[in-house]
């Protein structure tokens, strides 16, 4: 009898940016931890809230050396600049669209899910209350967007 063996997912040892933009203390904390614990070479840069996400993805301010990320981490629920208008000034920028976006929410409402796969969100996750759930939320995010996916070549601004 022929079985048929799904290959083992290999982590990379290539060095990964992650952008985390999160207002809420407690999930920025859970969410490095979790990424913290891992094989995979990252670091996750956060931000807390849009207008800051956007002085870190336009290298403005206090971010003028901050690399750029190769993953974005959004929740939608920000002060100063909502998620949304986050998610459309990345992809309406050439320099910036390319960088997968998941939208890592509270909300569950249509609209939302809509409106942010209209706006080329590359994944909308809404996050669970359980502790455990969100843990395992993150631990299946980090497998497969970290060890599954071949992300885009972070381009250096000037190189387009």
């Amino acid at each position: 009898m022929n079985t048929l063996m799904m290959p083992e997912l290999s982590l990379s040892t290539k060095k990964i940016t992650i952008l985390l933009v999160e207002d809420n203390p407690a999930d920025r904390r859970l969410t490095h931890e979790v990424f913290k614990d891992t094989a995979i070479c990252n670091e996750v840069y956060t931000v807390n809230d849009g207008e800051a996400a956007m002085d870190y993805l336009f290298k403005r301010g206090e971010f003028t050396s901050a690399p750029k990320p190769n993953l974005v981490l959004l929740d939608l629920n920000l002060p100063k600049k909502n998620g949304l208008e986050v998610l459309s000034e990345m992809k309406g920028n050439i320099s910036l669209r390319s960088i997968p976006v998941i939208v890592l929410t509270t909300s569950k409402a249509d609209e939302d899910i809509a409106r942010s796969y209209d706006l080329h969100a590359n994944a909308f996750i809404s996050k669970p209350v359980n502790l455990d759930d969100f843990i395992q939320v993150i631990e299946s995010l980090k497998q497969f967007w970290l060890s599954a996916v071949a992300l885009p070549p972070v381009i250096r601004d000037g190189d387009l």
